[in-house]
C-alpha cells in the first residue's frame, strides 16, 4: 500500500512560541540566557546570578556546565540563543590564564554581533547588602559616567551593548513611584565600575521629592579584557529601523529648545477689495449710498477724461 505523508498541524501552543519568534515593529524585552563554562569560580558565578536577579523574568539561566570558548567558537551560543530566543547572552568562565572571566555579548539574526570579555574584582554580592531590596521587574535606571564611554571607540561599543543588555522595554510614560533603582557604570583606566543603587524619596518642602540612593549591589569592578565587534555596515544594519516607526517630518513646524511648538503659515495674495462682506440684509447698502458711489465713480471718470485730454493738448 501507498504510504500517506501527513502534514502535523501545530497546537495553540506551537502557534503562539512561532508568531512569538517572528520579527515585529515593536520588540518585546530581549531575552538574556546565562551559561556556565567548563570551569567557573565563585565570585564569577556569583555576579552572574546576581545580574540574572537583576534581569529576571526576562533571563533563563541553565545550570549544567558547557564546554565552550565563546572566543574560539561561538556556534553552540548561537544555536542556544536560537533554540531559546535569547539575543543576549552571559558567560562565566575560569582558568589560569584569565581568572573570574566574565563574558557579555548580543546577536542580530541568530549570529554573533558583539562580544566582550571582562574580569571580574572587588566583588560584593548582591546578598552581602543587608538592606531592604527593589521589586522583581523593575526597568533600571542607566547611568554612564567618564568621557571614555564619548571618546574612545570600544568603550562606546561597550555602552550599547550594556543598555542593550538592561534597558528593557520602551516606555512612553514614567511614573515617580516606579523609579526604584540605578545601575551605575564609571568608566575609569581600562576598569567599568558597576554599582547598584535602591531610589529613596524623601519628603521636601516643596512638591518635588528629595532623592537619596542607596546601594543595595551587586558591587564589582569589571577589567576589559578581549572584544569581538561587528564592523560598521553590520552594526549600521542591526541598528536600522523600519520605515513605519519613523517619525514622518511635518512642514513648517519646528520645536526650540525648551521644546515650544512653532508653526508657519504661508498665505497667498489677499484681494481685499473684491471680498463679500455684506450678506445680511440690515448690513446691505442703501439707495443713497448707492447712488453716491455712482456719481463719486462718473466724477472720477471726467477728471480722468479731463487729464488725457489736456496731455494730448
Amino acid at each position: 500500500m501507498p504510504t500517506i505523508n501527513r502534514i502535523a498541524t501545530p497546537t495553540h501552543k506551537g502557534k503562539k512560541a512561532i508568531l512569538n519568534k517572528e520579527p515585529k515593529l515593536i520588540e518585546n524585552a530581549k531575552e538574556a540566557l546565562c551559561l556556565k563554562g567548563k570551569n567557573t569560580s565563585p565570585i564569577v558565578t556569583g555576579i552572574m546570578k546576581d545580574l540574572y536577579d537583576l534581569k529576571k523574568p526576562n533571563a533563563q539561566i541553565m545550570k549544567q556546565k558547557n564546554d565552550i570558548l565563546p572566543f574560539e567558537d561561538v556556534t553552540p551560543i548561537e544555536k542556544f540563543a536560537s533554540k531559546y530566543n535569547a539575543p543576549l547572552f552571559m558567560m562565566a568562565l575560569h582558568n589560569k590564564k584569565r581568572p573570574h572571566n566574565f563574558i557579555m555579548g548580543r546577536m542580530y539574526e541568530h549570529t554573533l554581533l558583539d562580544m566582550v570579555e571582562f574580569g571580574v574584582d572587588n566583588y560584593k554580592g548582591l546578598k552581602e547588602f543587608k538592606i531592604e531590596k527593589i521589586s522583581s521587574g523593575i526597568k533600571p535606571l542607566l547611568i554612564f559616567n567618564g568621557e571614555l564611554f564619548e571618546t574612545n571607540h570600544e568603550y562606546g561599543r561597550i555602552k550599547n551593548l550594556l543598555v542593550d543588555m538592561f534597558q528593557r522595554e520602551t516606555v512612553k510614560k514614567i511614573r515617580l513611584q516606579g523609579l526604584e533603582h540605578v545601575l551605575s557604570f564609571t568608566a575609569v583606566d581600562n576598569k567599568i565600575l558597576l554599582r547598584s543603587y535602591k531610589v529613596l524619596l524623601k519628603k521636601s518642602n516643596t512638591r518635588i521629592p528629595r532623592i537619596e540612593l542607596e546601594e543595595i549591589g551587586p558591587r564589582a569592578d569589571f577589567i576589559c579584557r578581549r572584544n569581538k565587534f561587528a564592523s560598521e555596515d553590520l552594526f549600521k544594519q542591526a541598528c536600522k529601523r523600519p520605515k513605519a516607526l519613523k517619525e514622518k517630518k511635518k512642514k513648517n513646524v519646528s520645536k526650540d529648545t525648551f521644546g515650544t511648538t512653532f508653526g508657519r503659515v504661508h498665505l497667498g495674495e489677499q484681494k481685499i477689495n473684491n471680498i463679500q462682506t455684506r450678506k445680511m440684509k440690515g448690513l446691505k447698502k442703501t439707495f443713497s449710498e448707492k447712488k453716491m458711489q455712482k456719481r463719486k465713480i462718473v466724477d472720477d471718470n471726467d477728471d480722468g477724461a479731463k487729464k488725457l485730454k489736456e496731455s494730448t493738448d
